[in-house]
């Protein structure tokens, strides 16, 4: 009897500081109006450091001469005639040039494309039927992870699956729904391919690093080789916890109904047949622009294919990746009829990210305030100068990069809205003292996905609460935190783990990506 009301002190404990955590994030306005906050400040903070004079003098390379020069920045007021000028002027083209919107307004339809005519939907149903009983674990987190080249997709369609295919194991349902879960969510930032993510954070990565160097470009490939890495990482924590903490915890699930998992439709396996056969000639299509010495994709003067129009056009050939299997599958599966089908899929696909494209209207006019007023640089360079002074580099600096991302991933759970706000201070700050952009945007995407799976305030949360309730109708918030908790402990030291190793031993993180500057 002790102990059971021990235990509900200790629940009542936990559900209190969830609740203030909730209360906190609930506080906050909503990101878009973050930035029109923020803005709004920055327009006021030029003023005042504009009429004190405030600059600063560093270092730079001549990119004409290539020598060392000395460079001072002053603070611009947005106040002044020229700054109102360039507030009022310049609203529409901040917009237009944020380099994020292209990538990831191109992949979106292709994706989109995909996605509405079943494709992804058959292809995870498929690989799931014919996975075996060993494997069933590491395979729901695994296609969780891969999932997230779709954007959201594995929330609505894998997690509720995750918990049937467990189910059709005679395994528990909710231990389903947090292996999903957490390939999902907590496996973000990872995966083998490269997703709708990777161009977005590379363009928020590219403006902020304009503003030590106008010419840096962060490739949408740029973490590539260490997402891969990761993926492999993430799966086994996930495989580990889910079956030798998560399931013991929850215990057996009776249920008398029998759940099983539908394999594909006739009409669905006609469909596969198409788009992976289409899928096929459009990959022998590409390695024939690319493989040979003399490729037209390849550098026309080098014969390279880093700095080619291969790596230039990677977000539309990986776009070809899903629009072309995702148009030959609807043929097949009939689910397009005409080119009308595939237009409205594209529309519908777009409408998914309205809300992003609100986001980074206001996120576009904080980034450019913020590079007018020279804030960003003098920030950059007089953090960079302090860490200098206290020793506080490297891995000690970058680790506590990683905490202090998770622990602001609790309150403001959306992605590029936090590596907006993060960016035009972290990216340039961290160049001065040599480590480059690519290195800061992957610790920040590790830090960025730790704690999503216990993030209240995450947007697809009160949807997976809704999926367990379906099993168990006393899962709440608190019960999901407390379940998911140890994934998040486990990918937070996994792939710290996993960047410390790639950090001693100076290895890529993506094609032509490097964790120093040279």
């Amino acid at each position: 009897m002790d102990k059971n009301i021990q235990l509900k002190k200790e629940k009542s404990k936990l559900l209190r500081v969830l609740d203030y955590v909730e209360m906190i994030g609930n506080l906050l306005p909503h990101p878009a109006t973050l930035f029109i906050i923020l803005s709004v400040s920055i327009v006021i903070l030029s003023a005042i450091m504009g009429g004190m004079g405030t600059n600063v003098t560093y270092e730079a390379v001549d990119t004409t001469t290539e020598a060392i020069v000395q460079n001072t920045v002053t603070a611009q007021s947005l106040l002044s005639a020229d700054g109102i000028r360039f507030i009022f002027t310049n609203v529409i083209s901040n917009f237009t040039s944020f380099y994020p919107l292209g990538p990831v307004f191109t992949i979106i339809l292709c994706v989109g494309v995909a996605e509405g005519t079943g494709f992804l939907s058959a292809g995870l149903r498929k690989i799931a039927k014919v996975t075996p009983k060993r494997f069933v674990t590491s395979m729901v987190v695994l296609l969780g992870i891969m999932s997230n080249v779709a954007s959201s997709t594995g929330y609505v369609v894998l997690v509720p699956l995750g918990a049937i295919i467990f189910m059709s194991f005679k395994r528990h349902p909710i231990a389903g729904l947090a292996a999903a879960f957490a390939g999902v969510s907590g496996g973000w930032s990872a995966n083998l391919l490269i997703g709708s993510n990777d161009p977005m954070f590379a363009g928020i990565s590219t403006e902020a690093a304009s503003i030590l160097d106008p010419n840096y470009f962060v490739q949408p490939t740029s973490n590539w080789y260490f997402m891969v890495a990761s993926t492999f990482v993430i799966t086994i924590i996930a495989t580990y916890i889910t079956e030798k903490v998560v399931e013991p915890r929850l215990g057996e699930y009776e249920c008398e109904e029998r759940y099983i998992v539908e394999d594909i439709s006739k009409e669905e396996k006609r469909g596969m047949k198409f788009g992976i056969i289409s899928l096929l000639i459009y990959i022998f299509i590409i390695l024939a622009l690319i493989v040979p010495k003399n490729g037209i994709l390849r550098n026309p003067e080098t014969g390279g294919i880093l700095t080619s129009p291969f790596m230039s056009s990677i977000i539309p050939i990986m776009g070809g990746v899903f629009l072309v299997p995702g148009i030959f599958y609807g043929i097949g599966s009939g689910t397009i009829k005409n080119d009308k089908d595939i237009i409205e899929l594209m529309v519908k696909g777009i409408g998914g990210i309205s809300s992003f494209l609100v986001l980074i209207f206001f996120a576009a006019q904080f980034v450019k305030y913020f590079d007018y007023s020279n804030i960003g640089t003098i920030i950059s360079v007089s953090g960079a100068r302090f860490l200098e002074s206290t020793g506080f580099v490297g891995l000690p600096l970058i680790i506590c990069f990683i905490i202090l991302t998770s622990i602001i991933n609790i309150f403001i759970a959306v992605d590029s809205a936090k590596w907006v706000l993060m960016a035009p201070i972290f990216v340039p700050m961290f160049m001065r003292i040599g480590l480059s952009p690519e290195l800061t945007q992957v610790v920040y995407r590790i830090g960025d996905s730790c704690t999503n799976v216990i993030a209240p305030l995450m947007p697809f949360f009160a949807l997976i609460v809704a999926f367990c309730q379906k099993y168990d109708k006393k899962v709440g918030i608190g019960t999901l935190i407390t379940t998911m908790a140890p994934y998040s402990i486990g990918f937070l030291v996994g792939w710290t783990t996993l960047f410390i190793v790639w950090y001693i031993f100076e290895l890529p993180l993506g094609p032509g990506s490097e964790i120093f500057l040279i």
